[in-house]
């Protein structure tokens, strides 16, 4: 296929925010980021990826428009996984991790968008072979850090309301996941994602309390997140260790699933290197026997990808719902919800078509926020 056009719109949504926002941020987070990559080919075919995400949109948007899509209009692209290849390598002098494979990630699914939608198949169909696929995949509730034990506790409440039988909460203090674990009563999964606030002297202090908690997963428990076996200390005690969203590329994962890290995986689709970079790594999970659970894009492209890979895959077990209710939505993520499962579009590409009203009130220039 040809790229005739390429360009990155960046939108910013705010949704309703309880407590101060601040903790797994610098700054306070108040707004769902997104960096659409919208590529179209020589038939007018469009297709749309996704960079990560929060504050740093205006980074990915800079990389790619300064290094990447210079370098893809005209271009002939028939093997996107190849494609993804040659550029980490063009680019590796800038960075192997972090802010380049984000943008990276973005134009590769935009990529694989355009192919399935070429194809007239959505894309699970591409990536499927002869394995049966699913048309919804099972999805938990992902709140935010709220650091209130009463606002953890209503937003437990809230969350069962809403039909989840799983709930990851961003607390940091024992107090606060004790709060959820009283409300929600001992039939609820809960998971546990600190983004690396503690150390395994921490972990291992507190071993007893935490075991008694009953939690699912334990996720990102120390710093830094690469730290493979600190991470595999942990594991074999009474808690299930999971990480994922902070590795990149299949290249870092293999490394750590070489090293036993993790009971559960949780690669990012916008930030580790896209689709064809995810697919590398579902193999490797797969054949090393490891459970994955992948951290959620939010409401994006990225979104709609992860659940295309997940209905041709089944060895994903499931994927993170953010639980929070932003001002519009990009797209129709509630429409296709029901209760804790979601359906996969059987429309061709990845499914995700952006509404243009709200693309045209929440878009921004580089650098300039709504908030």
């Amino acid at each position: 296929m040809k790229i005739t056009s390429a360009e990155v719109v960046l939108v910013e949504i705010p949704f309703a925010l309880r407590g101060t926002g601040v903790g797994i941020m610098p700054t306070a987070w108040k707004t769902l980021e997104f960096a659409l990559v919208r590529l179209e080919d020589e038939l007018g075919n469009v297709g749309w990826g996704e960079g990560f995400g929060y504050s740093l949109i205006d980074a990915t948007k800079s990389v790619m428009d300064r290094l990447i899509l210079p370098m893809l209009v005209g271009a002939e692209i028939d093997d996107i996984a190849a494609w993804n290849a040659r550029t980490q390598r063009q680019l590796h002098m800038f960075g192997r991790y972090g802010v380049t494979i984000f943008a990276i990630s973005g134009v590769d699914i935009a990529l694989w968008d355009l192919a399935a939608k070429r194809a007239g198949k959505p894309l699970y169909q591409l990536l499927a072979g002869r394995r049966e696929v699913r048309t919804r995949i099972p999805f938990y509730a992902s709140l935010v850090r709220y650091a209130e034990h009463d606002l953890v506790v209503d937003a437990s409440k809230e969350v069962l309301a809403a039909g989840f039988h799983r709930i990851k909460l961003h607390e940091i203090t024992l107090p606060a996941i004790t709060a959820c674990r009283k409300t929600v009563g001992p039939h609820t999964d809960i998971c546990v994602d600190v983004n690396c606030a503690w150390s395994t002297d921490f972990v291992t202090k507190n071993l007893a309390e935490l075991r008694a908690l009953s939690l699912t997963w334990l996720e990102e428990p120390i710093y830094p997140p690469e730290d493979f076996a600190a991470l595999a200390s942990l594991r074999g005690k009474g808690l299930n260790i999971a990480a994922g969203e902070n590795w990149c590329t299949s290249f870092q994962i293999e490394q750590a699933l070489r090293a036993g890290a993790v009971d559960y995986l949780q690669p990012s689709m916008s930030k580790v290197g896209g689709i064809s970079e995810y697919l590398r790594i579902v193999d490797l999970a797969d054949r090393a026997g490891t459970t994955l659970m992948p951290h959620s894009p939010y409401f994006g492209p990225g979104f709609y990808a992860s659940l295309q890979v997940a209905a041709a895959r089944p060895s994903i077990t499931a994927l993170e719902y953010n639980f929070v209710q932003p001002d519009a939505w990009l797209a129709d993520v509630e429409g296709i919800r029901d209760g804790e499962m979601i359906k996969v579009s059987d429309t061709p590409g990845i499914g995700f078509e952006p509404d243009p009203d709200v693309l045209h009130k929440y878009g921004r220039v580089l650098g300039k926020r709504n908030l």
